[in-house]
């Protein structure tokens, strides 16, 4: 009886063990398997009990077996970007063949703007979508609920206001004609900005331009001032030899990207989210190990230098394993977001958008690959 019980607590650590495996890339889970047989899982086996042991692994591998091989079936994942030094990074997972090495295969669907991606994700045509909390809290309705599954960067300096030679402050921006996109992220940069100076919405004239159209405006003169991101904000203010008077690199700033999905894709793909999170946070090690070597791939892919890259990508807090588990942790970071965001949203309702009060944060698929990354 002792010897039935002690064999069963060894097969659920074999059994725990295993299922870590299974999130290795797959050059490493051989190895892994040996190291496991070699170590006999720290037990202290007597040679009577190896017969056992070895029968309890092959079973364990055998009934895991499609979750461990080349051949396993994960399905195809078709994932929306839009460009931006914070996403475009991902595509170092596909030029090192990252994603191949978690097993998955990652078509990345390009588009202009994150509400046409984020539509694409709620109707069914992506699996998931790189946005912003922003974006997500405004996506059109569709089938199931919009579900963030992981935190890609927090915007630390990227994004800003540059007004014209005259305007020295955001307290100079009352009164004055300010162009951001009604709605976007530009919207939230500035009734950021205007909130951490104490400056009710309806004290700016906010004219309804994009980001491009924006720049142009105040390089002719017929704004004040304009809500951009790097590398246009910087080059705009040397245009005009004018002010950048505001970045978010001066609040905790709730310009926050995420990967999101719906809540019937997660429960559908789970393994293959979990793949693509653990693939991601291998792109994120090797920013932080070789980060030259990342921003000369992506760069290429782009058609950009290394140099021009590494500026934009310079004014984010990266989306690596630290952040998420600040972000998703209990009443973490992204709780109080969403608070903040709709308040945004309602103090300043020129946006028309209907605010959604039910994106789901599901911090589950992100907790298992930290986990598994940490294997």
């Amino acid at each position: 009886m002792k010897t039935h019980l002690s064999f069963s607590k060894f097969i659920l650590q074999v059994f725990g063990a295993v299922r870590l495996v299974r999130y290795l890339p797959f050059p490493n889970r051989e190895k892994a398997i040996q190291k496991l047989a070699a170590q006999k899982l720290k037990f202290a086996i007597k040679p009577s009990f190896f017969s056992l042991f070895a029968i309890a692994l092959t079973l364990i591998f055998a009934l895991n077996a499609c979750s461990f091989g080349p051949k396993q079936s994960l399905k195809p994942l078709r994932v929306g970007i839009t460009s931006w030094a914070g996403f475009d990074v991902v595509l170092y997972a596909q030029a090192s063949e990252l994603f191949k090495q978690r097993g998955i295969k990652v078509e990345l669907v390009r588009f202009d703007n994150q509400q046409d991606s984020s539509r694409a994700v709620m109707n069914n045509r992506l699996d998931a979508a790189f946005i912003s909390v922003w974006d997500a809290m405004q996506v059109e309705p569709g089938d199931g609920l919009p579900v963030v599954l992981m935190t890609t960067n927090i915007s630390a300096g990227s994004d800003g206001i540059v007004a014209k030679p005259e305007i020295k402050s955001v307290e100079d921006l009352r009164g004055k004609r300010v162009g951001a996109k009604l709605g976007t992220v530009n919207h939230l940069i500035l009734l950021e900005a205007l909130k951490a100076h104490k400056i009710t919405p309806v004290d700016v004239h906010i004219l309804d331009y994009s980001n491009e159209v924006a720049a142009e405006k105040i390089t002719s003169e017929d704004i004040d001032a304009a809500i951009l991101w790097n590398p246009m904000l910087g080059e705009t203010a040397k245009t005009i030899k004018g002010n950048v008077i505001y970045t978010t690199k001066q609040v905790d700033s709730l310009v926050i990207d995420i990967l999101m999905s719906n809540d019937k894709t997660v429960k559908a793909k789970q393994a293959e989210l979990t793949q693509f999170i653990l693939a991601w946070f291998d792109v994120m090690h090797a920013v932080e190990t070789k980060q030259n070597q990342v921003f000369e791939v992506v760069a290429k892919k782009l058609g950009q230098s290394a140099e021009s890259f590494a500026s934009d990508y310079a004014g984010l807090k990266k989306g690596d394993i630290a952040l998420n588990r600040r972000m998703f942790q209990t009443n973490g970071r992204l709780s109080s977001v969403k608070t903040q965001i709709i308040q945004l949203l309602e103090e300043d309702p020129r946006h028309g958008r209907v605010i959604r009060q039910d994106v789901k944060i599901d911090g589950s698929l992100v907790s298992k690959a930290i986990e598994a990354w940490k294997s």
